[in-house]
């Protein structure tokens, strides 16, 4: 999967949800109490997070507000996005810092996790203003591949989730890929499409809508689910 090409599609798509015309204070209804301009800010700040993880080999850059006028918050959004990018372009073996210690610490992480994160914030984006578009299925597979191989471990070992008690088998309907979550046999099963399970996953979508079947021990399936899984 060529990461750095789709980083780069999902950049400029969210960078097209900033107009002269964008209301910058509507509200993120999946992101919490953020209105439009946090969910900008917090993408241009990521961006330039990364740049700093691989110029200095650090992680803990200042954060500094983005600007609040909605022709200037564009062309900062814009500069942030393809500072990122050009750092992220040599090779991809290159060291970097990143914030797990279990995966390589390299260009190559930062590429995959960054197209991940722009492309659920680019969602967001959409979901504020409209109807958002469903992830392509690789994509998502790749991305719940993600949560279970970084986020979940991660949450656990940062003392903000617990282990699951049972295992929760997940199931693409769209494509021939399944997960298991926790230990043993799994004693329920969520499917539906790719996208939306992500979705699910990300706490995007409730794992009770009608996109997604249960089967099984529902009750403690969700148990798992609840986490959480991310941050």
């Amino acid at each position: 999967m060529d990461y750095l090409a789709l980083l780069c599609a999902k950049l400029t798509a969210f960078g097209d949800l900033i107009t002269v015309d964008t209301d910058l204070g509507a509200p993120v209804p999946s992101c919490g109490d953020w209105t439009f301009y946090d969910l900008a800010d917090h993408v241009g700040n990521g961006n330039l997070w990364v740049v700093t993880a691989v110029s200095e080999l650090r992680g803990d850059r200042q954060v500094e507000s983005a600007p609040k006028e909605a022709a200037a918050l564009r062309e900062w959004y814009d500069e942030t996005a393809d500072a990122m990018v050009a750092v992220l372009s040599g090779e991809p073996d290159r060291e970097a810092w990143t914030f797990s210690s279990t995966m390589p610490r390299t260009v190559a992480f930062w590429r995959r996790r960054r197209a991940h994160e722009t492309l659920m914030h680019l969602w967001d984006g959409q979901n504020t203003f409209g109807p958002a578009d469903p992830f392509d299925t690789d994509l998502a597979v790749d991305g719940i591949t993600e949560v279970f191989e970084l986020f979940a471990p991660r949450m656990i070992k940062r003392g903000l989730a617990t282990e699951p008690e049972v295992a929760l088998h997940i199931r693409a309907t769209d494509i021939a890929e399944s997960w298991i979550y926790g230990p043993g046999e799994p004693v329920a099963e969520i499917s539906g499409a790719a996208s939306d399970l992500l979705l699910a996953l990300w706490q995007r979508k409730p794992p009770t809508g009608p996109a997604l079947t249960w089967g099984g021990d529902r009750t403690a399936g969700e148990r798992v689910l609840a986490g959480p899984l991310v941050p």
